[in-house]
């Protein structure tokens, strides 16, 4: 029973990220000429420096980012991978960006 409980309470501690979604470049077509439908955001969990994907996502490209607008920490997410974690030396709050494509999905940590 103890390990049941453990198991609940480290569930509890993740939390989802908020992700607004946009178009990283205007200029750049989208799809087959047809109108432009709405793109969910991925569901993305933090839990201290372990970002947490859904099973079966598409590739992204991650960049953290600081106050300043400067990119603090970069990697691909690959399409099989459902965790990544964050250096430890990063404090703070910080802007996470997720870029698929044309899309990007955007919304902020506090690490």
């Amino acid at each position: 029973m103890l390990g049941a409980f453990l198991i609940s309470t480290s569930s509890l501690a993740q939390e989802l990220i908020p992700l607004s979604v946009s178009i990283e470049d205007d200029d750049q077509p989208i799809g087959n000429g047809h109108g432009k439908t709405s793109m969910c955001p991925p569901v993305v969990y933090i839990e201290d420096y372990t970002l947490s994907f859904e099973v079966d996502h598409p590739e992204y490209v991650l960049y953290i980012k600081d106050e300043d607008d400067n990119v603090v920490y970069t990697t691909t997410v690959y399409s099989i991978q459902t965790q990544v974690v964050l250096p430890s030396t990063l404090s703070g709050d910080y802007q996470i960006e997720l870029v698929m494509g044309y899309w990007l999905f955007t919304g902020w940590i506090n690490l």
